[in-house]
């Protein structure tokens, strides 16, 4: 293997290492996101935290088809 294929290697796993490390921190920041939205979810609804997960998708749907 010659040196410019060495270097075009390494180079290509760094850019591989980066987008792994951009795929967690998205991944990271979306549960962070959901578990922050579900916590509002249950202090503005308290009652949800009794529902299923079924129950409460069914909920949700009720609640926001009578907006429209």
């Amino acid at each position: 293997m010659t040196e410019n294929e060495k270097k075009l290697l390494q180079a290509k796993h760094r850019l591989e290492e980066a987008q792994m490390r951009d795929r967690v921190k998205e991944r990271k920041a979306r549960t962070h996101r959901l578990i922050q939205e579900g916590a509002i979810l249950e202090k503005a609804l308290p009652q949800t935290t009794q529902m299923t997960l079924e129950q409460l998708e069914d909920f949700l749907w009720e609640v926001f088809k009578a907006v429209r």
